[in-house]
């Protein structure tokens, strides 16, 4: 099998969709807990409960989609059309979520609940088979952890949009109402969504896929994944990750408001670390792309966990310390990105080697879970530990303990859980060397010996998922 190398144009033009995700994902991990406990009027014991609770439904619907997505046949491709058919009812649930019915506390409650399910659904649509159309682009993992780099420069560009003009359109179009303004402003990033959605379509090629028959059943396919150790590992550390990740972000409005004092800062900290985030992602590939993806993402990981918890030991009212350290953790976060990533779509490959099986909707779909079970969790323990500190939405004042909560939230708790990665990452094997080994077995079994006994591929399974010392003989 031939390696397929993509056009300069072509990363852009995938990139543009994450994009427009994040156009609504870094307004959700940013201003969603915000919004709701000081703007819509939820207390954030109600906040918590409902980011928990709908992720029950993501249980259901994430593997569902994947499983959707792997039988799709269209003349667009298998992935790639859902970026043309969901591209709409996406952009529509990004301001619907962020509407304030003038109801009362029980309605507005439903309402919540129903516009955020609304919002998780249109995201699992239209994100399940974005991420898995990498897997279709190219079969060359050094050339994905390219793509993905584009990815995320591209993806962290547009939280950089959404940090600079969120709040600014919220007054422009709220005009002093903040209801009104941030309904408004979605409704802006929604219509932006759609827009780069279509051009991410028009512009990517499946060349990739798989034509074998899908005959198996979705649980069958999870039976599948459930035996698979290295996904087991990756879905693991892709809950940790995220729950660290939104209790650093969610937390972030909070922080600048009532510990820094300093509520006109939010933007430009923001701003801040995204531009950092679009650095750290240009550069992860032609910086980090000569070693070995698992190792260097222990280090970095690492290195991120700390400079978390050195924030929580810099005087809140020295800004350009906390600035700094804020840059650096954006930077060395945005790095390691890619590389996970990547090797998320070294998954698949193994999986296709495993079992024979093309299941690149699957992985990425529970994937896609995990990191949104994290993002639950996170947002969960946000609203309960605030509740338990005695936070008052649209105080002018808080408490010392809620004061303190915050400050860890934002600081020290992401920062361990950042370090505990490291942990994880020790049972992931699948490094370069054992990647490269992959690509070869199947395209030797495709090529020259589809008849080769079981035997003889079940041996180079088991070599594959040793150690690194473990060669392929």
């Amino acid at each position: 099998m031939n390696t397929i190398k993509l056009s300069v144009k072509e990363k852009i033009a995938y990139g543009a969709g994450d994009t427009g995700c994040n156009f609504v994902w870094q307004t959700v991990m940013l201003f969603l807990a915000y919004f709701y406990t000081d703007i819509y009027g939820l207390s954030p014991a109600h906040m918590g409960t409902m980011f928990l609770l709908v992720r029950c439904i993501d249980a259901i619907t994430d593997p569902l989609m994947g499983a959707i997505v792997d039988r799709t046949h269209s003349k667009h491709g298998r992935y790639r059309p859902y970026l043309l058919w969901m591209a709409i009812p996406f952009g529509l649930a990004c301001m619907v979520t962020f509407y304030t019915p003038d109801a009362g506390s029980t309605a507005k409650i439903i309402y919540a609940y129903v516009s955020y399910i609304f919002l998780t659904l249109m995201y699992t649509a239209i994100n399940v088979p974005y991420c898995a159309m990498a897997n279709t682009l190219t079969n060359d993992s050094r050339e994905r952890t390219s793509l993905q780099s584009y990815r995320f420069a591209l993806s962290t560009a547009g939280g950089l949009v959404v940090a600079m003009v969120a709040l600014p359109l919220v007054d422009v179009i709220g005009q002093g109402n903040e209801q009104k303004g941030y309904m408004g402003a979605m409704a802006v990033m929604g219509i932006g969504a759609i827009v780069l959605f279509f051009f991410s379509f028009a512009c990517t090629k499946e060349r990739c896929l798989d034509t074998e028959s899908q005959n198996q059943s979705v649980w069958q396919d999870l039976k599948l994944l459930l035996k698979n150790d290295q996904w087991r590992v990756l879905f693991i550390l892709n809950v940790v990750l995220l729950t660290g990740v939104v209790l650093k972000g969610a937390s972030t409005m909070y922080y600048v408001k009532s510990v820094m004092g300093r509520p006109e800062l939010a933007t430009a900290l923001m701003v801040t670390g995204m531009v950092a985030n679009i650095i750290g992602a240009i550069l992860s590939d032609p910086v980090l792309g000569r070693f070995n993806k698992p190792q260097i993402y222990r280090i970095l990981i690492v290195i991120s966990g700390l400079l978390s918890c050195a924030l929580f030991f810099v005087d809140p009212h020295h800004i350009e310390m906390v600035f700094l350290l804020v840059a650096l953790l954006g930077f060395v976060q945005m790095a390691t990105t890619p590389i996970l990533w990547s090797m998320m779509s070294d998954i698949v490959d193994y999986e296709k080697y495993r079992s024979n099986r093309a299941l690149s909707g699957m992985v990425f779909s529970t994937n896609l879970f995990a990191i949104k079970l994290g993002i639950a969790i996170g947002g969960a323990a946000v609203g309960w530990i605030l509740a338990a500190a005695g936070y008052t939405g649209g105080a002018t004042q808080q408490t010392d303990s809620a004061m303190n909560a915050i400050n860890l939230l934002f600081t020290v708790i992401p920062g361990i859980i950042f370090i505990s990665l490291a942990i994880i990452m020790m049972f992931y094997h699948l490094d370069n060397d054992k990647v490269q080994q992959i690509r070869h077995c199947l395209s030797r079994h495709e090529t020259e010996n589809p008849a080769e006994p079981e035997r003889e591929r079940e041996r180079e399974r088991e070599s594959i998922a040793q150690p690194h010392h473990a060669k392929l003989s």
